[in-house]
């Protein structure tokens, strides 16, 4: 209840005492009755003021509820609006994210189909393998693989069928052929270069199965294999005054080179004794392009050379040019005296004409103004 209700109902419970006393003392019917009429009226202007109050309250009652349900309208269409902006956010991020899964899934994919195929061809290569495996194990097969890698190297380096530098299947004078034979420059001369492929006692060596007693067996039958190819080497294809002193003993396989050098020193002194120089495909390829190189520089200088003769003989011809030019000009100089001579001779005597046609001949004198 406010304020002002609480002192209306006090001045009416004040005015109900002043009546109640003025009607006990006074017994005029003009009095009460006017103190009726009053009270009446406090009555019925309390009871507007009352219903006016009630209609204010009804009407700020709907003005707050219009304005109440205009902002739960707005809230309402911010809200949505707000949900439907995180809605097609969200979306768009579900898509982003449904994107990069697929291109990821997609991805995977292809990488699994790559490494499907890469496990394929892992499995040939190994049946490959096995079937090398199957034809190095007979002799003669390892010997034309090693002379396919032997020429192949070759002809990579010098070029196919470059005779002048190397040939494959090279005829000694002694009847024996070496798989290539080198024609370098002096003093080295021909160098033969023979390919041997020592694998079973390899293989034998470095079969983990084996106890250390086998390997160590294995071990010097290997070096015994070796050191027999590298004496077959110098008995048959190093020649006195045909080949070079030394000669190349051309192992196909890199893994039987790095156990020599590795485990086998022996071996490595044993042919430098009989100067074999042992090389694998990489070695070798290296000695190649070191002989290239080698043999580059000598055609260079060798041209060089003829150069320089051919620059001395251009200074001998210049050296006589000189000579000829300068006896030219001394005679061009003794002509050009004599011209200035006969210059001087044609111009007295034409000074002696002039003398003569100014002559008076009848009075025997000089014409006036005449020299």
């Amino acid at each position: 209840m406010s304020i002002n209700l609480i002192l209306l109902s006090l001045i009416i419970i004040a005015l109900g005492i002043i009546i109640h006393k003025l009607y006990f003392k006074h017994d005029s019917f003009d009095v009460r009755e006017s103190l009726y009429q009053f009270k009446e009226q406090l009555i019925e202007k309390f009871s507007n003021d009352t219903l006016e109050r009630q209609a204010g309250l009804d009407r700020f009652k709907d003005d707050l509820l219009e304005k109440q349900q205009k902002s739960m309208l707005e809230l309402s269409k911010v809200i949505e609006s707000r949900l439907d902006a995180i809605s097609s956010k969200v979306q768009e991020n579900l898509e982003k994210g449904f994107k990069k899964s697929n291109e990821t899934f997609q991805g995977v994919i292809e990488r699994l189909a790559k490494i499907d195929e890469a496990q394929k061809k892992i499995e040939s290569l190994s049946t490959n393998v096995v079937s090398l495996q199957d034809v190095l194990t007979d002799k003669k097969s390892r010997g034309i693989f090693g002379e396919v890698q032997l020429g192949n190297l070759l002809s990579s380096v010098f070029g196919e069928r470059n005779e002048k530098v190397y040939k494959t299947q090279y005829s000694l004078s002694n009847g024996k052929i070496v798989d290539a034979a080198l024609f370098l420059p002096e003093p080295i001369g021909l160098i033969c270069v023979d390919s041997k492929f020592p694998l079973e006692n390899y293989k034998r060596l470095v079969d983990a199965t084996n106890d250390e007693a086998s390997k160590a067996l294995y071990a010097k039958e290997f070096s015994k294999n070796v050191k027999k190819h590298i004496d077959d080497i110098a008995n048959k294809y190093i020649i006195t005054n045909e080949t070079a002193d030394q000669a190349i003993l051309f192992l196909p396989a890199e893994a039987i080179f790095a156990e020599i050098h590795a485990y086998h020193s022996d071996i490595v002194e044993y042919a430098n004794q009989k100067k074999i120089w042992l090389s694998s495909p990489t070695t070798f390829l290296a000695t190649l392009t070191t002989v290239q190189s080698v043999l580059l520089n000598l055609e260079r200088n060798k041209y060089m050379s003829v150069m320089h003769e051919e620059i001395n003989k251009l200074g001998e011809e210049f050296g006589r040019y000189e000579q000829r030019w300068n006896k030219l000009a001394k005679h061009l100089g003794t002509v050009n005296k004599d011209v200035e001579d006969i210059h001087i001779t044609t111009g007295k005597i034409s000074g002696r004409f002039q003398k003569i046609m100014t002559v008076d001949i009848e009075n025997n004198e000089f014409l006036p103004g005449r020299d």
